[in-house]
């Protein structure tokens, strides 16, 4: 038996990028289907967050950077000012997905942000992410521009918003949401106990 999670999570999220090695360990050997979903902390016109302020340097030197270095994750808080809305960002996922390229794409994102210090809220430096992965730029970057998946994006936001998703990153699985755990031996036990009947991967049995 297969085990469907779906991840809901946000670019700008740092906890979401520190989960995904997480949730790869707990995960490994198991039958899962994984789907990440898009969530934004910050839909425009919201104002989103400015690292000179005090809340950002604040909550990353209280719990991002502790929990990074525990999880043994490279990350630093970003210096664009303000942060960047991340619609543009989600939109180019279900571009990456359309092409076979949804994970290199979104792995390349987390790691532009959170560890080069780039402004995933530009068309050309998503462009360029894209080209990176594989994905053609100029396909990529029309479809941005036209908003190809702008109506797909907003129906798997009002799916989010329709099972009670607050923060990311949280999981729904089996018609339960639950906030994601930093621990893989616990998440792990838990999808175990409740598929008990989950099979094991072939290459990893």
């Amino acid at each position: 038996m297969s085990i469907k999670i779906d991840v809901f999570s946000d670019y700008v999220c740092p906890y979401c990028l520190l989960f995904e090695g997480v949730l790869a360990e707990a995960t490994q050997g198991l039958n899962v289907d994984i789907q990440w979903q898009p969530f934004e902390l910050r839909a425009a016109p919201t104002p989103t967050l400015r690292p000179e302020d005090d809340y950002l340097p604040q909550v990353w030197k209280r719990s991002v950077y502790p929990l990074a270095q525990r999880l043994g994750v490279p990350i630093q808080l970003p210096s664009i000012s303000p942060q960047p809305y991340s619609r543009r960002a989600h939109e180019g996922f279900q571009v990456a997905e359309a092409h076979g390229k949804a994970d290199a794409y979104k792995d390349r994102v987390f790691r532009a942000f959170f560890q080069e210090d780039q402004d995933i809220g530009s068309l050309s430096v998503l462009g360029a992410l894209a080209d990176e992965v594989g994905l053609d730029k100029s396909q990529f970057m029309v479809a941005l521009g036209d908003g190809k998946y702008t109506d797909r994006h907003e129906a798997l936001l009002e799916r989010a918003q329709d099972l009670g998703v607050q923060s990311v990153p949280s999981l729904y699985m089996d018609g339960e949401l639950i906030q994601a755990v930093f621990e893989p031996q616990v998440l792990r036990r838990y999808l175990m106990e409740q598929h008990k009947d989950v099979s094991i991967t072939q290459a990893n049995a």
